[in-house]
């Protein structure tokens, strides 16, 4: 059975895979994030305790996995300049800096440890950003991750909280912004965030159906005009070119750095998009589910043309 359709329109018109990874027999990959190397070896973060952190070159072949035992909630991976893997724990309330085979290098964040935002200490739902009264400190259920060229690194602290906070890249904490709200530089769970070549912060104001663009201070500068259904994470290409997955409406949208909308797909069937990549060859990963009732796994879409 063919597991390949195609997508998109237009120069974006992209083969899709569903069954890219191939992942060795038994093992369970219930992905929550993706991110890539400089030699296009795909990190797959999954909500597996035995195999969190697994890799694949391009054409999905198993390379290594990493990293059992160490998350409890995995949500977040990126690989900064060096190719250190930072990730996201989103219920232990850290962020974590690893190499690029899994030796820890630096925590940020005591394990266990909410912020104060008005939301229930053993509240850890999916849905606690609805009890959201005020901003707190870091953090308090992070959800995404950027790193600007300095080595600063940026938390949208989102699920039980509603800021993005800065870091020095030794860890110290340097400044936050946002408070619960659906004004410029309020937020309704900040989910991803993207630093451009313009040093500009973007924000995906997840339950806003919205991204909002800010300095690297937490100074308002824009918010884009089109609507997304639930923006989840960022991918900025070398083209400024932006992919976007729509947690909430289970679309791919592609937009210039303005947020002009370039070409869309998808549908409520997949519902829940959460993570994207973009390697060298402009192929995308995305972690989304199948039709209703399957797991999250990593999708591949090849660029046609």
């Amino acid at each position: 059975m063919t597991t390949t359709k195609t997508v998109g329109s237009g120069k974006y018109t992209y083969e899709m895979d569903e069954n890219w990874a191939k992942v060795p027999e038994g093992w369970g990959m219930p992905a929550a994030a993706v991110c890539g190397d400089s030699q296009d070896r795909i990190y797959c973060f999954n909500r597996d305790p035995d195999h969190p952190v697994v890799i694949f070159d391009r054409a999905g072949n198993y390379l290594s996995s990493w990293g059992a035992g160490l998350i409890a909630f995995p949500h977040a991976i990126l690989l900064d300049a060096d190719e250190n893997v930072w990730l996201v724990d989103r219920n232990n309330h850290q962020v974590l800096k690893f190499t690029p085979d899994g030796q820890p290098l630096m925590t940020i964040g005591a394990k266990g440890r909410r912020s104060d935002t008005g939301v229930a200490p053993d509240d850890l739902s999916s849905n606690a950003y609805k009890s959201v009264v005020r901003g707190g400190g870091p953090f308090n259920m992070p959800a995404g991750i950027a790193i600007n060229n300095y080595g600063e690194v940026f938390i949208a602290d989102g699920y039980a909280n509603a800021r993005v906070h800065k870091f020095s890249p030794e860890g110290r904490h340097l400044l936050s912004w946002g408070e619960p709200g659906a004004g410029p530089g309020e937020f309704n769970l900040p989910h991803g965030v993207w630093i451009d070549r313009h040093g500009r912060v973007l924000v995906a104001d997840r339950e806003n159906d919205r991204v909002q663009v800010f300095t690297q201070e937490g100074g308002h500068l824009a918010t884009w005009p089109t609507r997304l259904i639930g923006p989840a994470l960022f991918y900025v290409d070398d083209e400024d070119t932006v992919y976007i997955p729509e947690h909430n409406g289970g679309f791919v949208s592609i937009l210039s750095l303005d947020g002009e909308r370039l070409a869309q797909w998808g549908s409520m069937d997949h519902r829940s998009c959460h993570g994207i990549w973009v390697d060298s060859h402009k192929d995308l990963y995305v972690v989304m589910p199948g039709e209703w009732g399957r797991t999250r796994r990593v999708v591949k879409f090849a660029r046609k043309g």
